[in-house]
């Protein structure tokens, strides 16, 4: 992954500042914002959430970015003008929704925390072109939340011709992958992402074949976007500390690169059905995902024209080798159903 240039001074941690927003009840109208950044530090969240009788939830995911520099560097890399509509997933307090507030057109931001969606609406009370909904972003593990791209979709309409959809969040650990991969599938998708995640999830966006972390999700978001890496994060930046390292990164989606996709669903469930046994052979495996849809001498005669012989696997396959694989197989299928 290629690494962004910094803004001087992002060096050194700095404590960070908690911001306003308004909730779903509400029903705010997009508008302009106002400007208030109150302070989130340690010591500020946990009087915070103290005073309010809450902590941390762990089964949400919930580590909060406690260096001001790194918040500001966050909003900074998704490069945010007033044409943007912003899809943020885990508001916490609301420490990045103002920042992305300042610089957006509009902002929405899920929370599925409702002690947490009290508070960030308290902290983001003012800013009308702020929109908060309490609720879980995803409607399961393959499917988002149908009201947020109804949402995200009216924000467009109502800005212009010129808006652009994003995605930036500090991004619970738990829920980081679907939502990545399912906005991907999305109508429209972000025209960019930048999101705080796992460091083991970031290499396995960008890792190459014949790698450890190469798979299923390599070959996706590798397929659709250009991903490069922001900064690698130690635990010491968050509150309370997870037990893994964190990086931020960016992804950009390609216009082109999607567009050369005939059935872009079919893609998605190849790809993800040929790394469900990274270890098998690729016959096996192929055989495996067609049942009932192609026969092994079908899937023999694909295999044969790619040139991938009997000892090949997914994991040695470059981007490119299994984007042709799985178009091959659509159009095997779509000549035996003729």
């Amino acid at each position: 992954m290629n690494k962004i240039p910094e803004a001087s001074g992002s060096e050194e941690p700095k404590p960070e500042q908690s911001q306003p927003e308004q909730s779903q009840a509400d029903a705010p109208t997009w508008g302009e914002p106002r400007a208030k950044q109150p302070r989130q530090t340690a010591s500020y969240l946990s009087r915070r959430l103290a005073a309010a009788g809450l902590q941390p939830v762990s089964r949400y995911g919930q580590n909060f970015l406690i260096d001001l520099n790194l918040v500001d560097l966050i909003a900074r890399s998704a490069q945010l003008n007033k044409n943007d509509v912003v899809l943020e997933v885990g508001t916490g307090v609301g420490s990045l929704t103002s920042r992305l507030s300042d610089a957006a057109g509009a902002v929405l931001s899920v929370e599925i925390d409702a002690n947490l969606h009290q508070l960030a609406s308290e902290e983001l009370s003012g800013r009308p072109n702020v929109r908060l909904l309490h609720g879980d972003a995803l409607k399961n593990k393959n499917t988002l939340r149908e009201d947020i791209m109804v949402q995200i979709r009216d924000a467009l309409q109502r800005l212009g011709e010129d808006a652009r959809f994003l995605l930036v969040a500090n991004l619970p650990y738990n829920v980081a992958t679907p939502i990545i991969s399912n906005l991907l599938l999305e109508t429209p998708p972000p025209a960019a992402m930048v999101v705080t995640i796992q460091k083991e999830m970031a290499d396995r966006m960008s890792a190459q074949p014949r790698t450890k972390d190469y798979g299923a999700l390599s070959v996706w978001v590798q397929s659709l976007c250009k991903v490069e890496l922001v900064r690698d994060l130690p635990p010491k930046v968050f509150w309370p500390r997870p037990k893994v390292q964190s990086a931020i990164i960016r992804l950009d989606a390609v216009p082109q690169w999607r567009d050369q996709f005939p059935d872009l669903v079919y893609f998605h469930k190849t790809v993800r059905s040929l790394f469900f046994h990274r270890r098998k052979f690729l016959r096996s495996v192929v055989i495996s995902a067609m049942k009932g849809r192609l026969d092994k001498t079908q899937v023999d005669a694909v295999l044969g024209g790619l040139g991938h012989g009997e000892t090949a696997r997914a994991e040695e396959l470059s981007v490119q080798q299994i984007q042709a694989l799985a178009e091959a197989l659509r159009q095997a299928e779509i000549s035996i159903n003729r």
